[in-house]
C-alpha cells in the first residue's frame, strides 16, 4: 500500500506522526509533504520524518489564500501523480482534498474543531471519512459535509494519542536557557492568519502583564515571524522567543502554566496535566466546551485572573490511548 500524508500547520507533524509510524511498520511506503507554513517544516526535521515541502501559506487575505490553493495543489498533482497513493491522509488539508479528488484517491481527514472556515468544509466534503473526537456533536459535523458512515467519532482527545508515548525531555529547558527556579509560562498567540480568527487584545494584554512580572520566564511560540518581532519589540528579559522549532510538549510538561489562543497546544497542557487557561476569541467547538464543563480547561476574561506560581505535581500523560483506533477509522476510508 501507498499513503500519502500532507502536513500544512505546524501541530499535523505531531498528530499524524505515530499514525505514519504504524503505517511504515506495516511494510506501507509513506509519502509527506508539507507546506511552509510556521514551524510546520521545523517540527517534520525535529521528528525525524522525510518530507517534500511543496508550497506555502496564502497569508490572511481570501484572496491569498485562494491563490495559494490553486498554485500548492496543482504543483502537488505532479509529485502525487509520480506516487500514485492508494491512500491519502490529511488534517483538514484542503490541498490534499483537491488532489486526491481530482485522481480519485480514497482520503481521510482528522480535524477537532467544527466551525472552521469554508475551505475546510470543502475537504469534509471531500473525504471518505472524517475522523474527529466524539466530543463534537454529530448535528455539527454533518452540518460540514461529514455524517452517516463518512463520519468516525473516538473517544478522547487526539492528544491522548499522539502523546500516548511521550516521556518529557528536560533538554529543552537547557536548549532555551530556562531558570527552573523561576515560573514557567507557555503562551501561544491566536491564529491570526486563520478564517475562524477574531481580534483578541487580551493576548497582548497578557504578554504586557508577563514582561513586567518578577520572578517569572515566559516562552511566547509564535505562528508567524510578525508575531515573533512584536514579542520581541517588548523588551523585556521575561520573554522568550525560540527563533526554531522546539519540543512544545516537553516545555509545556514542565512549564507552571500554559496561557494559550491555539486549540492543540490548550489540549496538549489538558493531556499532560498543566494548568491552562484559553484566550481563544473564536467560537468555542465542542472539545473545548467539554474540557471547560469539566474544569480542565479554563477560560480567561482579564489578564489578571491567572496566578503566577510553581506547580508540585508530576509531568507527563495524564490519559493515553492507542493509535491505532486513529489507524484503523483512517483505513475506513477504502471500504
Amino acid at each position: 500500500m501507498k499513503v500519502w500524508f500532507d502536513c500544512t500547520a505546524a501541530a499535523h507533524p505531531l498528530v499524524l506522526r505515530p499514525v505514519i509510524e504504524r503505517f511504515a511498520d506495516e511494510g506501507a511506503e509513506v509519502l509527506v509533504t508539507a507546506r511552509e507554513y510556521g514551524q510546520t517544516v521545523g517540527l517534520l526535521e525535529l521528528l525525524g520524518i522525510e518530507h517534500i515541502v511543496v508550497g506555502s501559506h496564502g497569508g490572511g487575505s481570501r484572496v491569498g489564500k485562494l491563490f495559494a490553493l490553486g498554485s500548492r495543489s496543482a504543483r502537488l498533482s505532479r509529485t502525487i501523480w509520480r506516487f500514485r497513493p492508494d491512500l491519502a491522509v490529511g488534517h483538514g488539508s484542503v490541498d490534499l482534498a483537491l488532489v486526491s479528488a481530482v485522481f480519485q484517491i480514497p482520503s481521510a481527514q482528522l480535524q477537532d474543531y467544527e466551525f472552521a472556515g469554508m475551505q475546510r468544509q470543502l475537504a469534509f466534503r471531500i473525504a471518505d471519512r472524517v475522523l474527529v473526537p466524539d466530543s463534537i456533536p454529530e448535528d455539527r459535523m454533518a452540518k460540514v459535509g461529514a455524517k452517516g458512515r463518512k463520519l468516525v467519532r473516538y473517544p478522547g482527545l487526539k492528544e491522548d494519542y499522539y502523546l500516548a508515548d511521550f516521556s518529557p525531555k528536560p533538554a529543552v529547558l537547557d536548549e532555551l536557557g530556562l531558570d527552573q527556579q523561576r515560573v514557567l509560562v507557555v503562551v501561544r498567540p491566536p491564529p491570526e492568519t486563520s478564517e475562524y480568527h477574531a481580534d483578541n487584545p487580551l493576548y497582548e494584554e497578557v504578554l504586557d502583564r508577563l514582561a513586567a512580572s518578577e520572578g517569572v520566564t515566559a516562552v511566547v511560540i509564535p505562528r508567524t515571524a510578525g508575531q515573533a518581532e512584536r514579542a520581541k519589540g517588548r523588551g523585556s528579559s521575561n520573554l522568550v522567543i525560540p527563533d526554531h522549532a522546539i519540543d512544545a510538549q516537553s516545555l509545556i510538561a514542565f512549564s507552571d502554566l500554559v496561557v494559550s489562543a491555539g486549540g492543540t497546544m490548550n489540549r496538549e497542557a489538558v493531556a499532560l496535566g498543566t494548568p491552562v487557561y484559553t484566550t481563544f476569541a473564536g467560537r468555542m467547538g465542542g472539545v473545548d466546551e467539554e474540557l471547560i464543563a469539566e474544569g480542565r480547561l479554563k477560560v480567561l476574561r482579564d489578564a489578571g485572573e491567572f496566578e503566577l506560581v510553581k506547580r508540585s505535581d508530576e509531568a507527563g500523560p495524564r490519559d493515553p490511548r492507542d493509535p491505532q483506533v486513529l489507524v484503523d477509522g483512517i483505513l475506513e476510508a477504502l471500504d
